[in-house]
């Protein structure tokens, strides 16, 4: 039989251990694999792996190199694999500690030789937006994963809620119209299935079939959680669609009193008037991201990445049409296809497209600000020799 592995994760704890329990309950056979963090500080990692009924066992696994997380991914794969020998475990459920983020957690299963059925991230929605707007340290908060994490709360929890297909949605009294409609909005291709919904003794409904797992056999899974852990997952698709030249952003949306706004142009950023202008563009909306065009840097395709007050910027390697024909076969063929569905004959994959996403988002505002941002008629038409001269405002931030 063999071993589905589906990785749940979440900073929302009390969410996460409802969609956790709601997979128990209604896949037969399986199990929770969970690595408790939070122990860290008296230098190891508890590990227990539970069933419907309780624990089945405990354990303790030393830091690597005073990292929590490394510590995880040295145990987390053995472990998998033993569940794997005894055959008895038809699902493992991977319960990720809270700041955890699922990416690199599946990645490291996936590359173990396991197969991943699927990526949850457990969502409360009354809590999307306090979270998306707490820029505290994941220290400050007693979740970092090592003494060097410098992340935040909500960079965390965007890259948690971002990667998933899944979203497992707790049923929240405090959630209204707004909270549903930001959730929609800022994961618009996910599956969003509600943690309440299922059958809880893993008995079918009257009508309902099974679901087979990886091999063809059969779990005797009932419940729209229980199927969507078993769905399949790609891994390799899930990192190119968080890469920023090939990221699947929103589209444009407005309900509810939340919107998104879509920005895209083909006339690069002028370095210091966009510099002047990055407290007030990352703070005009809950979550922003994309890819961005400096003047100065013709050929670097830079990431925005902001949430909780705070920006990333990064550089994510060359534009394509910078890149020589021959190395054109070295990039991957879903960077190629998304290029070639946006290339312009002058600048090839140089562009500016970024996604602005927030209740109450002034719009018309955000769209004034981004405009003056750019080249001006006259500096755009002086050509790119001038532009490599102009004054290189985000070399501190891209530590060039």
């Amino acid at each position: 039989m063999s071993l589905a592995v589906a990785v749940v994760g979440g900073l929302h704890a009390a969410a996460r251990t409802a969609a956790v329990d709601r997979l128990l309950a209604d896949v037969p056979g399986s199990v929770v694999l969970h690595h408790d963090l939070s122990t860290a500080s008296a230098g190891r990692v508890a590990r227990t792996v539970r069933d419907r009924d309780g624990i089945v066992s405990r354990g303790e696994t030393p830091l690597v190199n005073d990292c929590a997380c490394c510590a995880l991914r040295e145990d987390l794969v053995p472990e998998l694999r033993r569940l794997a020998d005894a055959g008895s475990t038809r699902l493992a459920i991977v319960e990720l500690w809270d700041s955890v983020e699922p990416k690199a957690m599946a990645e490291v299963i996936a590359s173990g030789g396991l197969t991943v059925t699927s990526v949850i991230t457990a969502v409360d929605p009354a809590l999307v937006l306090p979270y998306l707007g707490n820029g505290d340290d994941l220290a400050e908060a007693g979740l970092a994963a090592a003494a060097t994490d410098r992340r935040t709360v909500a960079d965390t929890f965007a890259r948690q809620l971002e990667y998933a297909p899944v979203l497992a949605v707790a049923d929240s009294p405090e959630a209204d119209d707004e909270d549903m409609e930001l959730l929609a909005q800022l994961h618009p291709t996910a599956r969003r299935v509600p943690i309440g919904a299922g059958t809880g003794d893993g008995e079918p409904p009257p009508g309902s079939t099974a679901r087979p797992v990886p091999g063809g056999a059969d779990t005797g899974a009932r419940g729209p959680l229980a199927r969507a852990a078993l769905a399949g997952f790609d891994v390799e698709a899930a990192a190119a669609a968080q890469h920023p030249a090939c990221a699947l952003l929103p589209q444009e949306a407005d309900d509810h009193g939340v919107s998104t706004l879509v920005w895209h142009r083909r006339r690069p950023f002028h370095p210091e008037r966009l510099y002047a202008a990055l407290e007030d563009l990352t703070c005009a909306a809950a979550r922003s991201r994309g890819r961005f065009w400096l003047a100065d840097k013709p050929d670097a395709l830079l990431h925005w990445d902001a949430a909780g007050g705070a920006l990333c910027v990064e550089s994510a390697g060359p534009w394509l049409a910078a890149l020589p024909d021959a190395a054109w076969e070295l990039v991957p063929p879903v960077r190629r296809a998304a290029a070639a569905l946006d290339w312009h004959p002058e600048h090839g994959d140089r562009c500016n497209h970024l996604v602005f996403t927030s209740p109450g988002l002034d719009r018309e505002g955000l769209t004034r600000l981004l405009e003056s941002c750019l080249l001006t008629d006259a500096e755009y038409a002086a050509g790119r020799d001038s532009w490599r001269r102009l004054p290189p405002a985000f070399d501190t931030l891209l530590e060039v």
